[in-house]
């Protein structure tokens, strides 16, 4: 079971330094487009939107390897990704988008049939659909990238994003800086994808 919110504040720390010992490099996002590239977001959901991502922290850290070595390897670049108990969001981009779904789905079918040998629930619906979306500009694309880096804050498991460990925030911080964040936060805001855009929470 998922013990992120239960840990103590040393606990996530730990947990914290773990993971950014571990983590593959955040790609900086482009200020314009390559030719013939194209900039996209991709989400996929848990079946009934039912945590079987995070049935360990184990889990979801082989999940994020997994996941991210298919990007590194099927786009042209990463922008932000952030994976959640029962669902994850990537932004990329990628000359072939039907291949990098090919290679996603093929991801959900080996992770469902290895996680319910696991939990020894056989034919088990693992996956939802996912939804995919190209950048209609660079506003969309700003937007985009808060929303992806703010989800574990909208959905209670954080209070800041650097604090959720599978997710780019951090790299993101870092490179930006918090005042530059702040100010894409501001300019961009989510509130086209919620009806209330949250405060800044860095």
């Amino acid at each position: 079971m998922y013990e992120w919110r239960r840990m103590s504040l040393q606990e996530r720390e730990e947990t914290l330094k773990n993971r950014q010992s571990r983590r593959r490099p955040w790609h900086s996002p482009p200020h314009r487009y390559l030719p013939g590239k194209r900039r996209y977001s991709v989400s996929a959901a848990c079946y009934e939107h039912e945590p079987i991502i995070a049935y360990s922290a184990e889990r979801l850290d082989q999940f994020t390897h997994e996941l991210l070595q298919i990007m590194e390897r099927e786009s042209v670049q990463i922008h932000a990704w952030c994976i959640l108990p029962n669902h994850y969001h990537l932004m990329f981009m990628a000359d072939d988008l039907k291949r990098v779904l090919s290679s996603l789905g093929r991801l959900h079918g080996r992770s469902s049939h290895a996680w319910n040998d696991e939990e020894n629930q056989r034919g088990r619906r693992v996956w939802c659909n996912y939804i995919d979306r190209e950048m209609r500009s660079d506003r969309h694309f700003w937007a985009t990238m808060n929303y992806v880096h703010n989800n574990p804050v909208q959905h209670g498991y954080v209070e800041r994003w650097q604090d959720w460990p599978w997710s780019s925030a951090d790299r993101f911080l870092e490179q930006f800086g918090r005042e530059r964040a702040k100010e894409i936060w501001t300019q961009y805001p989510i509130n086209e994808f919620d009806d209330l855009a949250p405060e800044f929470t860095l």
